[in-house]
């Protein structure tokens, strides 16, 4: 499972909410949300939208696309 906490955090300083983020990527607010929280996968087509949207550089793709999820016992 990835961790998307940095997404979030740059989204909400971008944006202000998940809400507007969402509008802006034509996805519902669910769709986001459940992306977010690792339910659903990002397209590669989403997540180049993402980026343009977010200003996020080709190389910091991974920081916070793929970020593994630690789990803590």
């Amino acid at each position: 499972m990835y961790n998307f906490d940095k997404l979030i955090g740059l989204i909400i300083e971008k944006y202000g909410s998940k809400r507007k983020f969402a509008k802006d990527m034509n996805l519902s607010e669910r769709s986001i949300y459940l992306k977010l929280m690792g339910k659903k996968e990002f397209k590669p087509t989403e997540i180049d939208r993402a980026c343009d949207l977010l200003n996020i550089n080709e190389c910091e793709i991974p920081k916070y696309f793929f970020s593994k999820k630690v789990q803590k016992n």
